[in-house]
């Protein structure tokens, strides 16, 4: 009974750890059980309390208060609040001997000082957006809310950094604060697309800063609010929760290239002045009525396989009066450039090639049978590798539904949750249809959507090597946009090109389960090379030392261990000579 007992508490550590990881909101134990480690006891032991809860405060109490750390938690047990069922529940929460079981070093470290209130820079991201949502609240027309979108372009006149487009020599933009916002409790995120709002903490600290910023302009300079607590050694800690470096967004544009992520410093804090802006002179300019928005179809989608099917696709297009072109892309299947418009040149046999811009959507087309089939081989994490690469902003996945899902070799609740990982942990955003005219419906929108936004822009041509220096962002009110050529991109997408040591590092990294993009990069940010690992596996004195060599290596926007498991993994395949059984 004893064991049973311990290993129950075991397994409700690993979902309560689950849970945290999750970012969007659950309204039953049913639902929870897409997460790992929640069985059907557990939810059942959820909806069980959730049902007592309703029971007891009614059933519009609100359900979805959670606190972001133990001390907090402790403060909400000791008032009379009603408790929050679904977040980390009293009912999932291990013995309170466990809690106690702490070294007196942890204990040490945890008790006797008192935590230094949080308050951002002046003119930095979390700056920004506190007084952007304080403003909006007092606005007559306020909805309570403010989307992402609109979050950012308010916001930005405020802050220093740009929200959507990275310094160089970072891949962080301003609204990575967002998520150090939301762990200190000042801001709270609901709802699919995001809805942000402050919290009471944070009301209270925006308004704080909206005096002082009144009290500066009245003085003629800008003031800094204070923070109530008067121990410096807390300013330290203080001042890191606001360094993208360590609060990174995962849901934000991805990297440009592999070797960004792990070759920034992280001693670099959010307080740095804002770089030079980058002067970018185009090569040429497309003006409003001198180019069309063309969908390019990768020629797998026309050839090979069912004839008929993927010829269906096709006629689809034309069908809905889609301007198409048949390519061959290096990455993706569908995507959109803006192609000049030529006319014949008197004199000359042939029209001259048109100058082409890619637009920053890409779209991966999968079917359920072909999603299962590149699980298994491991082709599914090196597109995603590969997309979050290749430099355009909004990757799409499209997933088309083809018959039952009960035939294949992966379950559906797999085939389910590693979708739903792709649009949560990657930032893809994701689009099911349930066959191929759905899908030729939805690329048929999208190509018309993209020709409202583009077409009356002047667009401005940049070279791969110059995209990460300028700002690519895309803004409604702009008249202009900067694209990268198609020919430069696509020729750098090619899967077979030269490599560097450092992404054939990370590449072999990550065909060991487990190792993800997020954590070859910090491994690779440590040890950037195979010999670089190896020589410190040679200085290791013990084989007990090898094994736990990387297991401290902080990884994520969480700045988590990479943990001993991975650690001794990665351990045994480099450093055992003789065949790994």
């Amino acid at each position: 009974m004893h064991g049973f007992q311990a290993g129950m508490n075991i397994t409700i550590v690993q979902a309560i750890s689950s849970l945290k990881k999750y970012p969007l909101p659950l309204n039953s134990g049913k639902e929870a059980k897409i997460l790992q480690n929640f069985g059907d006891s557990i939810c059942k032991m959820l909806d069980d309390r959730l049902e007592k809860h309703y029971a007891e405060c009614g059933p519009n109490i609100p359900i979805h208060t959670v606190p972001s750390s133990s001390s907090t938690l402790r403060k909400a047990q000791r008032q009379p609040k009603a408790p929050s069922p679904l977040s980390i529940p009293h009912a999932l929460e291990p013995p309170e001997q466990e809690s106690q079981d702490l070294s007196p070093s942890k204990k040490k470290k945890t008790g006797g000082k008192k935590q230094r209130e949080y308050v951002p820079q002046r003119r930095s991201g979390g700056y920004a957006v506190l007084l952007t949502l304080y403003r909006d609240t007092k606005s007559p027309s306020s909805r309570g809310y403010m989307t992402k979108a609109e979050l950012q372009k308010e916001a930005q006149p405020l802050c220093d950094k740009s929200f959507t487009l990275t310094d160089p020599n970072s891949k962080y933009t301003a609204w990575t604060s967002v998520s150090t916002l939301i762990q200190k409790e000042l801001v709270i995120k609901t709802h699919s697309p995001a809805r942000y709002s402050l919290t009471e903490k944070g009301l209270e600290l925006a308004q704080r800063l909206e005096e002082a910023e009144d009290q500066g302009r009245a003085d003629g300079f800008p003031r800094q609010v204070q923070a109530s607590s008067n121990e410096e050694e807390e300013q330290e800690e203080a001042e890191s929760e606001t360094n993208p470096y360590i609060h990174a967004d995962p849901v934000q544009c991805p990297d440009q290239q592999l070797n960004l992520a792990y070759s920034h410093n992280a001693k670099n804090t959010s307080s740095d002045p804002p770089s030079v802006q980058y002067n970018h002179v185009p090569e040429f300019t497309l003006h409003p009525g001198d180019f069309n928005i063309l969908l390019c179809v990768d020629f797998i989608e026309t050839t090979g396989g069912a004839a008929h099917r993927k010829q269906e696709l096709v006629t689809e297009l034309r069908r809905n009066g889609v301007n198409f072109d048949v390519r061959k892309l290096h990455i993706g299947d569908f995507l959109w450039i803006a192609q000049e418009k030529v006319q014949p040149v008197p004199g000359q046999l042939r029209i001259p090639q048109a100058r082409e811009l890619v637009l920053d959507y890409v779209v991966e087309r999968k079917r359920m049978d072909d999603l299962c089939g590149s699980i298994i081989d491991g082709r599914f994490r090196e597109q995603k590798f590969r997309l979050k690469r290749c430099g355009l902003r909004r990757p799409i996945y499209l997933v088309e539904d083809h018959g039952s899902a009960q035939h294949l070799s992966i379950p559906e609740t797999t085939l389910q949750q590693a979708i739903v990982n792709t649009q949560v942990v990657d930032g893809f955003f994701i689009k099911r249809t349930k066959d191929v005219r759905e899908s030729a419906a939805y690329l048929t929108i999208m190509t018309r959507y993209l020709q409202g936004i583009y077409s009356r822009k002047s667009l401005l041509s940049c070279t791969k090597e110059e995209e990460w220096k300028c700002d690519r962002s895309l803004r409604p009110d702009a008249s202009s946009c900067i694209l990268v050529e198609f020919k430069d991109f696509n020729e750098g997408a090619m899967k077979n090109k030269a490599q560097t040591v450092k992404e054939v590092f990370a590449r072999q990294l990550m065909q060991i389960s487990g190792v993800s993009g997020e954590k070859a990069a910090a491994i690779l940010e440590k040890y950037s090379t195979p010999a670089s690992l190896m020589s410190a596996y040679e200085s290791c004195s013990s084989a007990e030392e090898k094994e736990k060599l990387l297991s401290s290596v902080k990884c994520g926007k969480l700045q988590r261990n990479l943990g001993p498991v991975l650690s001794k993994t990665i351990s045994q395949l480099y450093c055992t000579k003789e065949p790994l059984s």
